[in-house]
């Protein structure tokens, strides 16, 4: 059907030319997205590099993951996908019942999909450890380093292995301050180096970091020969200010070692965490697809690859297009499904609803209500038809299941909708449309 012309030609393109002068180049880029031009501003922004790197730890976090059992096979062929997505560093999972075998086909999927991503062994306690990853192919280790002294002893394996066979683990060389801590990860670090492999080294706990303690810190192990150093916040305890200034304070400790952040989603600030620390100078930002990891998650790659993108102009390297079929393969991969409105990948992200003002605008302008193009990262507009929709969605609802009628007919299919909505507790789908107005056609004599 033709529906009435509510806007005429010339009051669009006034419209649109309003639209238009209120926004700028980069902020607004046709087809793709439409944000504040204050994002661009360097003054309101702040300093911001040209580009970051996103390193994705998926693979090494679903093993935190309550129940997932998935075979080597699936997380082989989630692996291609995810290099394929334009991660440029994935950590994968760790050594724990995984042979050299293993680990070399490992990197060999990773370096056939795309032989400049680098491929990262986590969790390494020994030199056989490092060994192994040197054999098998490996760019970089992680030495892990926990963030306290003596405390330390909590998270040591091996205590509570020993303890359980009623075994002493106390020694003289059990570390009891935070210099037996740090003097544990030296030689590691030294031996990776030497097998030619980045010493990544993740300091955990760092919300319990101290100026004094981050600065004996930095300087062992930079001077063991620490390649990168990654600021670890498991508990999500450090605001985007906070991890800022550990940044800054770490960069200025070691201006010519890299800095990485792996921040956690407790309040919900995961991705202002990497935009603040990036902001002050982190050169990497380990993340993961969906956020998946123990607790309140990581910092989700879709949306902190596009908040980068989008509201700052910092490139990523991700193909955007395959970022919502990496999430669904996600959750087939894991069994953890989305919350239906996650940002950018959820399955109704881009839905605003069914009133006449939300869908109708789109004939406007369709990067009004939705600041980003659906398929920029791979996921879609959906249109429900709901209580508050009126004729002109309905129209546009018939039209698409192949329906025309009068305005007339329209009118009565939408007062039967929402008495059957009102009666039934629920929303109508596509097929009850088409029933309703093939109902209607047939009472009045007007088929379409």
């Amino acid at each position: 059907m033709d529906k009435p012309t509510v806007f005429t030609d010339e009051e669009i393109a006034r419209f649109r030319a309003e639209l238009a002068a209120k926004r700028v180049p980069g902020a607004y880029e046709p087809g793709r997205w439409s944000v504040s031009p204050l994002n661009r501003r360097p003054q309101v922004r702040g300093p911001m590099p040209e580009s970051v790197r996103l390193r994705d730890a998926t693979l090494r976090s679903v093993e935190t993951l309550p129940g997932v059992v998935a075979p080597t096979e699936a997380k082989e062929a989630y692996l291609r996908r995810l290099v394929g997505a334009g991660v440029c560093e994935v950590v994968t999972a760790g050594l724990a019942g995984r042979d050299d075998k293993v680990l070399r086909t490992e990197v060999e999927v990773i370096k056939g999909e795309n032989a400049e991503c680098r491929a990262v062994l986590p969790l390494l306690r020994t030199t056989h450890d490092i060994d192994r990853a040197a054999d098998a192919g490996y760019d970089a280790v992680q030495i892990w380093v926990q963030g306290l002294g003596e405390a330390s002893l909590i998270y040591n394996p091996a205590v509570y292995q020993q303890a359980w066979r009623g075994e002493d683990w106390r020694t003289p060389d059990t570390p009891r301050d935070r210099a037996d801590v740090l003097g544990r990860a030296v030689p590691l670090i030294r031996h990776a180096r030497s097998r030619g492999l980045d010493a990544i080294v993740p300091m955990l706990m760092v919300s319990y970091l101290t100026e004094d303690v981050l600065e004996e810190s930095v300087a062992a192990l930079t001077a063991a020969g620490a390649t990168e150093l990654t600021l670890f916040d498991g508990p999500g305890a450090l605001s985007p200010e906070a991890y800022g200034h550990l940044v800054t304070r770490t960069k200025e400790l070691a201006p010519d070692v890299q800095v990485g952040l792996h921040p956690h989603n407790t309040f919900g600030l995961a991705v202002g965490c990497a935009v603040g620390a990036v902001r002050a100078g982190a050169d990497v930002v380990e993340l993961s697809v969906n956020g998946y990891c123990g607790g309140p998650g990581n910092a989700d790659l879709s949306a902190t690859a596009m908040a980068f993108e989008t509201l700052y102009g910092v490139r990523t390297g991700i193909r955007t297009e395959r970022l919502t079929g990496l999430a669904r393969a996600g959750e087939e991969l894991t069994g953890y499904h989305l919350a239906w409105n996650h940002p950018v990948t959820g399955t109704n992200a881009f839905s605003w609803g069914g009133m006449d003002l939300i869908t109708q605008e789109t004939t406007v302008d369709p990067l009004l209500h939705n600041c980003l193009e659906p398929t920029l990262v791979g996921n879609e507009r959906k249109i429900p038809f709901t209580p508050d929709s009126g004729p002109f969605t309905l129209a546009d609802k018939l039209a698409e299941v192949g329906v025309a009628g009068t305005t007339a007919q329209v009118d009565e299919v939408l007062r039967r909708a929402r008495e059957v909505m009102a009666r039934e507790g629920r929303l109508l789908t596509d097929a009850d449309l088409a029933t309703l107005a093939h109902e209607v056609a047939d009472e009045t004599g007007a088929r379409p």
